[in-house]
């Protein structure tokens, strides 16, 4: 496994993350699956308190409970959930970020977090309240770096403008290039970590039954996997040709892989060591379908 440093941290994460979103089996069996991707070298792991009402983030605290000094923990706040449970409503207020994080070092059972992002955010937030709550976190030393989630440029800007931010989290892959035209060189200007997520399309980039992906019809999106399985074979899965597309975007720090069972992860761990994508490869592999680029958040 490859290992990269989170931007100016001192957080050297596996260029694979798991993401733990996707973990809906028993503790006993979500705890066989991380400990197998720790086996495999994964040592970044990223969840939130949203994921299924906090219990995302007590199966993985129970999962790494033995494993909590050679792994990164990454967990998110912002989304409060209504107390009928019907629901969640944006709250990026300090008062609400200095409580929730309780919650999440308390499901979590440990008394810090690696890494506490934002999961998600507008330009009319309060961010310079946001960032004073994540800044006074750090001086208690209950999170050691923050980030933010989110694919708005106009946020990112704003975020890099006014905090010390560690990370951005994005949604990027061949069917959605978006994070090229702003946001990577931005963010690699700054030398703050991009964590990607979404790297197989939902599975349309690998087998799955072509349907409409943000602006691309279905036979833009059944082109876009044409070209993935071209590039694959005996010594590159499609899912690990999808993924190497996104791990040689220079800006990237890791992949996020949204990991259930125990095919996926040895699949996307495996990734690191499948054969790097040539230049001409990476040419072929954009040209499959148009750009596109952000209409709105600019």
């Amino acid at each position: 496994m490859k290992y990269n440093l989170l931007g100016k941290s001192d957080l050297r994460i596996s260029e694979i993350g798991f993401g733990c979103m996707s973990l809906k089996g028993s503790d006993a069996e979500n705890a066989a699956l991380v400990a197998r991707a720790a086996d495999l070298g994964i040592n970044y792991f990223d969840t939130a308190d949203l994921y299924d009402h906090g219990r995302n983030e007590e199966t993985l605290g129970k999962a790494l409970k033995d494993k909590r000094k050679d792994v990164v923990i990454a967990t998110k706040v912002g989304n409060q959930w209504r107390p009928d449970g019907s629901g969640w409503d944006w709250n990026p207020t300090k008062e609400y970020i200095l409580a929730a994080v309780e919650d999440s070092l308390r499901r979590l059972g440990t008394d810090y977090i690696d890494l506490y992002q934002l999961h998600g955010g507008t330009i009319d937030d309060p961010i310079d309240e946001a960032v004073a709550a994540f800044e006074l976190l750090k001086l208690q030393g209950k999170i050691r770096y923050y980030g933010i989630s989110s694919i708005r440029p106009n946020v990112i800007h704003a975020w890099l403008q006014r905090s010390h931010l560690t990370s951005v989290m994005m949604q990027y892959s061949l069917l959605d290039r978006r994070p090229e035209e702003i946001c990577l060189p931005l963010l690699q200007e700054y030398n703050v970590g991009v964590l990607a997520r979404g790297t197989v399309a939902k599975g349309l980039l690998t087998g799955k039954t072509p349907e409409e992906f943000l602006n691309y019809n279905i036979l833009d999106v059944a082109m876009a996997a044409k070209h993935v399985a071209g590039l694959s074979g005996s010594e590159r899965l499609p899912s690990q040709t999808a993924v190497r597309f996104v791990l040689q975007q220079p800006a990237i720090t890791s992949a996020v892989v949204g990991i259930r069972t125990l095919e996926q992860l040895e699949e996307a761990a495996g990734t690191t060591n499948t054969p790097p994508l040539k230049d001409s490869e990476m040419d072929f592999l954009r040209q499959a379908v148009r750009i596109n680029l952000y209409d709105q958040h600019r």
